[in-house]
């Protein structure tokens, strides 16, 4: 009898361990897919999170649209606490965030180093952005970080190569709803589209619209050459930040010992899909040239002639959109620090 109920009592304390080792559950969703940079950094966030907490967090993720279906929807998720992590794009938050937009303004950042180091938690902009995003959700969303999902934007069409602005001029070009990207495609003397991503396809296929501004590994994962996308110009007016929210009170209802480990797993999540992309674009530029894909990289001085005619947008950006001002003043001082900060590193690296 000492023997069965000794068996019964690590029985119970096991059990009563198990229960302790997963005491948080955090829900985390991405309206996406299991290609997509997103769900590479929930793979990496529940891995991390999972294990540095020895079990006492456990996450579970929903890859596409199983608790909500939008921007609009998910974040309200989130705000009301049925949702404890969401990713999104800027265009995807812009309605309830329309200072997130700043992400989406061409020719700020330059390339994937000034980017990281801008976005990089502690900076000026993303310490401003995620008081921004306190202030406006009522305390009850927390901006942890910013990462990328799917590289650069760059313009693409059906039509002709683009090696300067003016060669845009006449085409129809796909935007999301938001105002600003339809602002940069008027700028250029092109006409923008709102089209939903699932009809994009069929739109290139029928002519509805004749380009889109999209990274390659987006065109490639939805085979937009297949519907008569030939033309690609790697302008790169926009680096794809992804925003990944989580619910104040969550976070709030850890211990200091799991919010250390959720902020670390957020970092590490941000490097993931930092690298991701890089990779994944590889393959994805060369299916595109096997595809019969052309690919042109403007000038030097084709690049100012697009940085010139996208002046009108910051003007617009600042004078329209709510808390629009304070987000690039501090995009922009953020970038002019890190980029003085990388010219030293690369002189000290190469010696003078």
């Amino acid at each position: 009898m000492l023997k069965t109920l000794t068996q019964a009592g690590l029985a119970l304390a096991l059990m009563a361990t198990t229960a302790l080792a997963q005491d948080v559950t955090l829900r985390a969703t991405a309206n996406s897919n299991e290609n997509d940079e997103d769900y590479d950094g929930l793979v990496v966030f529940k891995n991390y999170v999972e294990q540095a907490s020895n079990g006492t967090i456990a996450v579970e993720l929903f890859i596409g649209t199983q608790l909500c279906s939008n921007g609009a929807e998910c974040l309200q998720g989130v705000a009301d606490g049925n949702i404890d992590i969401f990713v999104s794009t800027s265009g995807g938050t812009s309605g309830i965030f329309p200072f997130v937009q700043v992400l989406d303004l061409p020719y700020v950042m330059t390339d994937d180093r000034v980017a990281e180091a801008a976005l990089a938690n502690g900076t000026e902009f993303v310490t401003t952005m995620q008081q921004m995003v306190d202030d406006a959700s009522g305390g009850a969303i927390k901006l942890m970080t910013i990462g990328n999902t799917g590289g650069w934007r760059n313009f693409a069409n059906t039509q002709r190569r683009v090696e300067k602005p003016t060669d845009l001029e006449g085409l129809k070009i796909r935007t999301v709803v938001a105002d600003l990207p339809q602002e940069l495609v008027r700028a250029l003397g092109a006409s923008p589209t709102p089209i939903p991503w699932p009809e994009l396809f069929t739109s290139f296929q029928t002519g509805v619209v004749e380009g889109s501004k999209n990274g390659i590994t987006d065109i490639m994962g939805m085979k937009f050459p297949d519907a008569g996308l030939k033309y690609l110009t790697l302008d790169g007016h926009a680096y794809m930040g992804a925003l990944w929210f989580m619910n104040a009170e969550a976070f709030n209802g850890l211990d200091d010992d799991q919010k250390r480990v959720v902020v670390d797993g957020f970092y590490q999540l941000q490097q993931a899909t930092f690298a991701s992309p890089k990779r994944k674009s590889i393959q994805a530029y060369e299916d595109f040239r096997a595809a019969g894909g052309d690919i042109y990289v403007p000038t030097p001085e084709e690049m100012d002639q697009f940085a010139e005619a996208a002046q009108p947008v910051y003007e617009w950006f600042n004078e329209n959109v709510q808390g629009g001002k304070e987000a690039y003043d501090a995009l922009t001082a953020t970038v002019e620090t890190v980029t003085a900060e990388i010219d030293a590193q690369r002189q000290a690296t190469m010696g003078n």
